[in-house]
């Protein structure tokens, strides 16, 4: 049995409907070899079903059967026989066992939105990226926090300081708005901002206000009141911070900028979705209020902090609830231990669950109308597993309910699949099939630049195992719109993992980072960003040369008029084959060959193939690859889109004959090449 060619997936191509609707009738496809097996049977556990050969098309023979779904979950695999031969085939690939974990699986009425499959998305960082109103930034002594008082900073291209969370440069969304246009002709389609909800940190991850964009990055029409005095650390007066985010103008006016930044990202064709902090806010939070911010102003409620009868009091869970423990009592929970960080106590309060759900159906609807929710450490909301399935459940219907074709993406760490059933997540950040295994093979480094693995670098076997099983755990609508990063708030910048250098920057110091850098290694990795499945996700400034370890390292300003304009440039045109290649976007992917440094794989769909080869290893290699499992035919002739090696890259045409399905090549040490079919 030629095991090579047999091939199925989640694809248009080989269900008829990926995305179905309940009782709805499919049909299921499955190629072959042609003329090289007796029988193909679709399963479902231990019940077998013939397939009928519908169609035979150049090497290859292809099986179908119908079938219709009802209201559950379909799970199936295939059983292919020739002879005494009997092989499996599943989410893995041709087996000779049956491992039920990797059954294909279909979900009657489960959708993601067509607009995110394969989208090329931007994710910014808003108080490093552009700086766009200097009116509205941070002043220095405005307010204290977490152990002394907040500081602007001057120099827009200082690096970030060890203890940077009250630290501000002035970035905004006048500043984004700024950039649109660049953006746009970048090739982004979606702006994925981290939160922009009133907050004291850089970072917002400690949501003071979830009704308001916090005026430092919107809008300050009324302004005034005391700095706080050198070495004043209680936030009782801090009267310019208190009218800057809780005055109604402040906050009704930024949230109008939002409105017009949303709709100059829609007048461009593109999408923004932006982060919910939903399982703890922060301790500035009005619901909180231990710093008295909204205690000495009218029109709000007493915080849970500093009074027993505010109506506030369940959203916290107090550890010592005695009525005699108000006013400051500190005994609330808080996420991992941290008092900035008050967890929400959804379970005891009926009052927090509908605020919530409100806050999410908000900002999709009228007038704000974004596109989607990144979802900050989603598994951790509430106190129990049942609960936080619950809370999704919830959350997903009253969000698509007010927008049908917003995108629900979680940030999770470890296996999602009980949240990607369908009924709660769209998809997640894809750190477990994508990052992690990209950076091991890549780098050898862990993406925290926390360990070096020289038995990761190159190895092949170990990238190929993990991307097989990790994208198990997803049926195919989760994987098409994955957020394929290399970098982001949360890790050290890719760049930076290529120099091989272990440790953060409180040892080593900034510039560490930006020191023996493999370019070459960086662009290989662009390369495949653009085109394995998912929709592969930028962090600001990744496309001009940042380095930086991981926060706040990896945090530092875009280095407007000083970018690395090559990087620039090969993202653009990575992003451009990427957008214009259905195959990369929604199209098959095989694997093809993969030893030491060495990975080759195909992307196809319909008369469209592409193939990808990466050579990370140090030397020139000739390189043969059997192109004809991602369906190229005998004879084609292959045109090169790109290359990319040690000294930069070339985007011209050049043409490899595929000669008895062999496609071979010559390919330079740290090289990455992407070919098309040529049509003619």
């Amino acid at each position: 049995m030629n095991k090579e060619a047999l091939f199925c997936d989640g694809t248009e191509a080989y269900v008829s409907q990926p995305e179905p609707e309940v009782d709805e009738w499919i049909q299921l496809w499955f190629r072959t070899a042609k003329d090289d097996v007796d029988e193909v049977l679709m399963c479902i556990k231990d019940e077998s079903f013939p397939m009928k050969k519908m169609i035979s098309k150049g090497a290859f023979d292809y099986y179908c059967i119908d079938w219709q779904l009802d209201t559950e979950e379909f799970r199936y695999y295939f059983k292919i026989l020739k002879g005494e031969e009997v092989c499996y085939y599943n989410q893995w690939g041709a087996r000779d066992d049956y491992a039920e974990y990797y059954d294909f699986r279909i979900v009657p009425g489960f959708a993601t939105p067509e607009w995110a499959k394969g989208a090329v998305m931007y994710q910014i960082y808003t108080d490093r990226f552009c700086n766009g109103d200097p009116t509205n930034d941070v002043q220095t002594g405005e307010y204290f926090y977490i152990g002394d008082q907040v500081q602007k900073v001057e120099d827009w291209y200082r690096y970030p300081q060890p203890m940077d969370v009250r630290e501000f440069y002035g970035g905004d969304l006048q500043g984004v708005i700024n950039k649109l246009d660049y953006l746009q002709s970048l090739g982004v389609e979606v702006i994925y901002c981290n939160p922009l909800f009133v907050s004291p940190s850089n970072h917002k991850y400690d949501t003071q206000d979830y009704d308001y964009i916090d005026p430092h990055v919107g809008k300050i029409v009324t302004d005034g009141g005391r700095l706080l005095e050198p070495g004043e650390k209680s936030n009782y007066h801090a009267d310019k911070y208190r009218i800057r985010t809780t005055d109604k103008e402040n906050l009704e006016a930024s949230n109008q900028l939002f409105i017009r930044l949303v709709e100059e990202i829609h007048r461009r064709g593109m999408r923004i979705i932006i982060d919910g902090v939903f399982n703890h806010c922060g301790s500035f939070n009005k619901w909180m209020d231990r710093e008295m911010i909204y205690d000495q102003v009218e029109g709000y409620q007493p915080g849970a902090y500093m009074s027993a009868q505010s109506p506030y009091r369940n959203y916290f869970l107090f550890h010592n609830n005695n009525d005699s423990e108000w006013p400051q009592n500190a005994s609330y929970d808080g996420w991992w231990g941290h008092d900035t960080l008050p967890k929400l106590n959804y379970e005891d309060s009926k009052e927090l669950e509908e605020y919530v759900l409100g806050v999410a159906k908000k900002w999709v609807s009228p007038p704000y109308n974004v596109d989607g929710w990144r979802l900050d450490v989603a598994a951790d909301l509430g106190r129990s597993n049942e609960y936080n399935h619950e809370f999704w459940k919830k959350f997903r219907k009253v969000v698509k309910d007010a927008n049908p074709n917003a995108l629900i993406l979680a940030e999770h760490y470890g296996d999602p699949r009980e949240w990607l059933e369908g009924d709660e997540w769209d998809t997640v950040m894809n750190y477990d099939a994508f990052m992690e295994p990209l950076t091991w093979f890549l780098t050898g480094m862990e993406k925290h630049s926390d360990e070096y693995r020289e038995d990761l670098l190159g190895n092949a076997d170990n990238f190929v195992n993990a991307m097989k099983h990790h994208m198990a755990s997803m049926m195919t609508p989760s994987l098409q719109t994955a957020m394929n990063q290399l970098s982001n708030h949360d890790h050290s910048r890719f760049l930076t993992r290529t120099n091989h250098k272990v440790g953060r920057v409180a040892e080593l110091g900034p510039e560490a980072a930006n020191q023996g850098v493999d370019l070459a290694i960086m662009r290989a990795a662009i390369v495949m960003q653009m085109t394995w499945i998912g929709a592969p996700t930028l962090y600001y400034g990744d496309e001009a040369g940042v380095c930086g370890f991981t926060d706040p390292d990896n945090r530092r300003t875009y280095p407007w008029r000083r970018e690395n304009k090559e990087m620039i440039s090969f993202y653009r045109e990575m992003i451009r084959i990427h957008r214009e290649n259905l195959a990369l976007k929604k199209g098959s992917l095989k694997m093809l060959k993969w030893g030491p440094g060495l990975l080759a794989y195909g992307r196809f769909w319909g008369d469209e193939q592409i193939i990808v080869i990466i050579n990370s290893a140090d030397e020139l290699r000739e390189i043969h690859v059997n192109v004809m499992p991602a369906e190229v035919k005998e004879g084609s002739n292959m045109a090169r889109i790109m290359y990319s090696y040690v000294e930069g890259y070339i985007g011209a045409f050049d043409e490899y004959v595929v000669k008895d399905g062999i496609l071979s090549l010559m390919m330079g040490p740290k090289s990455a090449i992407v070919l098309k079919n040529k049509k003619w």
